[in-house]
């Protein structure tokens, strides 16, 4: 069966569930018209209403039941049936060996789940190398894919003309509390006045022989990490404080947070920034715990595990926290002391844009907008917090996005589709819902075969902004981190008002080889075609124009010279 790739989106009401289409020959006997297909058959793909209520419901037309087989079937003694078959299977790979149209003997399917990488090891980030363009050129600029521009230029037309930058409503501090309830049972409202991260002390009621890390999950659900809290482990008992027969504990959160985009040099930003001295990351570089880990989520095709607690995240933070604390002591004791400058920082490149979870935890809104993000929580306990942001052409990330974390088939040509595709899904969704409903939509962003919703910067700040103001946030382009790093780490100390380097310190950070490099199997593949180019250029146009405007900053609109 041959799907086809124009496909429409609809939210299907309480009852739809009782409904279901088939294609013709199938088991099930209804039929369901949909007006942008004109009544064909489809097969219709729905998400369990309860968990996935007001979430998009993708239909793909199918095209006849013919399939290879039919060439290949022959009743006993009829050999002509079979020579002819051969014959014509012959002809055909020989045309698609000849010709190279790889496309027309691949059967896609409308659904790529792309929301998460595959392994939960590979993380978002990118660097600088990776801007630079390959000098290999595509051998044929497919005229095909010239041919296919207007009817995808309709498709970014109808999108634009309904791009609408609503302001979200904010939810109530009571509401936030409803949801978390065990986290804001731990986090306190208030915090230490002499730490210059975010600390407090709360009671240890273990014995010297307790494992604090026994049951910590990310020590459980990977071995990566057992090394690093084993060292933790054996300094632990060390590092309490005592008092009136008490154990208590340092616990922290980050001062600042690297918050996005993946692919826009935040792994390169991450290994300079720590090798400042005042500057302690946690034990691991992307936690993903207030986008994913929190709701149980490594892989969100693999299906939920056990939520997270906060407690493991702030395990994260312990070897932090044993520096500050042996920092506060020599305060206390009016010993002068390095430890008292440290600021702890995190960097998940999931943090600004990923809210995949919210349509499985929270109850859904009338308008398919989810009703909390991430940054209302991190708001919640941390109002005064620190976030940067590293973001790059769109275009450019979105190819480096799927060179990245696609497994096979990568080519210029497979891009092209994938993108087309995408543009179609994300058209469907927009014509019966808000702006906001799609980006956050979690079944339209797993099904796009690429993710093209994670460029879209002005969407996310924007919502960032509603809790947060503009003067907490340090907005870096990877194309000037690339062309003047020095200049770029300088912008990083003076925003976290850190200490100067000495000229050795600094030559270590600033003259290291970047970070997280392109592969060079990817490298070799070349670039996008320029038709591609010019589509997605179309496409974030509009985004990266709104963009500029809110950070009154022209570079950000990515216009090509």
């Amino acid at each position: 069966m041959r799907h086809c790739i124009n496909c429409c989106i609809q939210l299907l009401p309480d009852n739809a569930h009782q409904q279901q289409a088939s294609c013709r020959g199938g088991p099930h006997q209804g039929h369901q018209a949909c007006p942008a297909c004109k009544g064909e058959n489809k097969i219709l793909l729905r998400v369990d209403s309860k968990q996935m209520n007001l979430l998009a419901v993708l239909e793909v037309r199918t095209e006849g039941n013919e399939t290879w087989g039919g060439f290949l079937r022959f009743k006993k003694g009829k050999r002509c049936s079979l020579v002819f078959g051969l014959i014509i299977m012959t002809l055909v790979m020989a045309s698609y060996i000849l010709s190279g149209a790889h496309q027309e003997l691949l059967i896609s399917s409308p659904f790529h789940y792309g929301g998460f990488p595959s392994n939960p090891s590979l993380l978002d980030g990118e660097n600088p190398n990776d801007m630079k363009e390959h000098p290999h050129q595509p051998p044929v600029n497919n005229v095909s894919y010239a041919k296919d521009y207007p009817s995808i230029k309709l498709i970014i037309n109808s999108i634009t003309a309904r791009i609408e930058f609503t302001t979200r409503q904010l939810p109530d501090l009571q509401d936030l509390k409803r949801q978390e309830l065990h986290m804001f049972s731990v986090i306190p409202t208030k915090f230490l006045p002499n730490s210059k991260s975010p600390c407090w002390y709360e009671e240890f009621s273990g014995r010297n022989t307790t494992d604090p890390y026994l049951t910590n999950s990310y020590v459980l659900y990977s071995k990566r990490f057992r090394s690093t809290f084993d060292a933790l482990r054996k300094a632990f008992w060390g590092h309490l404080s005592h008092a009136h027969g008490k154990h208590f504990r340092l616990r922290c959160l980050p001062h600042f947070y690297i918050i996005g985009q993946p692919k826009c040099g935040t792994t390169d930003l991450y290994d300079r920034l720590r090798l400042h001295p005042e500057v302690k990351f946690s034990a691991i570089k992307e936690p993903h715990w207030w986008t994913r880990k929190r709701f149980g989520i490594v892989r969100l095709r693999d299906g939920l595990r056990d939520r997270y607690p906060v407690e493991d995240y702030l395990d994260l933070f312990d070897l932090a926290a044993h520096q500050i604390h042996q920092g506060l002591q020599a305060g206390s004791a009016k010993e002068p002391s390095e430890m008292n400058k440290i600021i702890i920082g995190e960097a998940s490149a999931s943090t600004m844009w990923d809210n995949n979870a919210w349509t499985f935890f929270y109850d859904n809104s009338t308008d398919g907008e989810p009703p909390f993000l991430t940054q209302d929580f991190i708001h919640a306990f941390q109002p005064d917090a620190k976030l940067i942001v590293m973001l790059r052409d769109p275009v450019e990330r979105l190819y480096s996005d799927y060179l990245y974390f696609a497994s096979s088939n990568k080519s210029a040509d497979d891009f092209h589709e994938k993108v087309t595709e995408a543009l179609q899904l994300f058209e469907n969704c927009m014509l019966d819902y808000s702006l906001r409903a799609c980006v956050y939509n979690n079944t339209l962003n797993n099904a796009m075969p690429v993710r093209l919703q994670v460029g879209l910067y002005a969407v996310y700040l924007l919502d960032w902004l509603t809790v947060f103001s503009k003067e907490q946030f340090l907005i870096l382009r990877l194309e000037d981190h690339a062309s003047n790093v020095k200049y770029t780490m300088h912008r990083v100390f003076q925003f976290l008002n850190l200490g100067p380097l000495s000229e050795k310190q600094e030559a270590l950070m600033t003259k290291s080889p970047a970070s997280n490099a392109r592969r060079p199997e990817d490298r070799n593949l070349g670039p996008m075609w320029p038709v591609t180019q010019k589509i997605l250029q179309d496409f974030y146009g509009p985004f990266n124009a709104r963009l500029a405007q809110i950070l009154a900053d022209e570079a950000f609109a990515w216009k090509t010279q």
